[in-house]
């Protein structure tokens, strides 16, 4: 994530600084970011002569403090542990400038609290930003309890000017609300096969084949509205008390990870995957953002 977001501000002209604690991965990202600009050159979604001045306009920090020493907009994408994020905003509060803006592109944890170890937690925000971020337009903008209205407005204004497509939240929630109705899905789609209801590449094929094919022109209230709110009702009122709503994780779940059943890392998940299929997908994928972004 570190690397796309990287990109995209490089790619509009700005100077960016790319930093990790391994040297390797560091390495890794600016090769990333080599081979995506190739790719969106080759598709004519960036001009072949942006290529080079962009990829001029990204440098490696080997050290945190080189990186940030005089940025305006700090992007964080570490793991996803609220330790280490608290930990690394306390640090950025004391080496950063004084007006920086520092982001941080979790894509489930509260703003409130990786902010809660920083003193100036009024600049501190949630960008969460979709993978790939340099072919997914859209990015959350979600304000902790004490981060300022200036710094929302500032974030919203530069992620525009990008390119991108932020939305701002008016709560910090976990989850946020892209995570909140992806995992919702995710839970009833997992509670499905765990039934014996369906198995798993017929509930993926159900999801695309379907009311898939629609969400990028008609979103879920969009598409209420559209049916009658009152057949909405009407719905709701028998299919709810039938739909998965357990506060845990599945059992199956739960025994896929045990079993060291983790999809692509193993080869095995909800279904099995072997190199080529796993390599098929991510390249339909590819290919579809990649053909989406160059008709928008």
């Amino acid at each position: 994530m570190g690397h796309g977001i990287a990109q995209i501000f490089a790619v509009q002209g700005y100077e960016v600084f790319l930093t990790d604690i391994n040297e390797k991965i560091l390495e890794h990202g600016l090769r990333n970011i080599q081979n995506n600009l190739a790719l969106l050159a080759e598709n004519g979604i960036v001009r072949a002569e942006e290529v080079e001045a962009a990829l001029g306009r990204v440098k490696a920090a080997k050290s945190l403090e080189q990186a940030v020493r005089t940025a305006q907009f700090v992007f964080e994408a570490v793991s996803e542990n609220l330790d280490i994020k608290q930990n690394l905003f306390e640090k950025l509060d004391t080496l950063c400038l004084p007006d920086a803006i520092l982001a941080t592109n979790t894509s489930v944890i509260s703003i409130t609290e990786i902010a809660a170890k920083a003193k100036r937690r009024d600049r501190i925000v949630g960008t969460h930003f979709w993978n790939p971020p340099y072919l997914i337009p859209l990015v959350e903008v979600v304000p902790g309890r004490d981060t300022s209205l200036q710094t929302m407005d500032a974030v919203f204004d530069l992620l525009k000017e990008v390119g991108k497509r932020p939305v701002k939240l008016m709560k910090d929630v976990p989850g946020f609300v892209g995570n909140r109705l992806q995992h919702a899905l995710w839970r009833e789609a997992i509670s499905i096969v765990e039934q014996g209801i369906a198995d798993a590449a017929t509930v993926d094929e159900v999801v695309k084949m379907s009311f898939g094919a629609r969400l990028p022109v008609l979103g879920p209230l969009e598409n209420a509205d559209m049916v009658g709110l009152d057949l909405t009702l009407q719905i709701h009122d028998y299919i709810l008390a039938h739909i998965e709503c357990s506060p845990l994780p599945s059992p199956l779940l739960v025994q896929k990870v045990k079993d060291n059943e983790l999809g692509f890392k193993t080869g095995q998940g909800f279904q099995k995957w072997n190199p080529e299929g796993r390599e098929q997908l991510r390249r339909r994928l590819l290919e579809h953002l990649v053909d989406w972004n160059r008709k928008s």
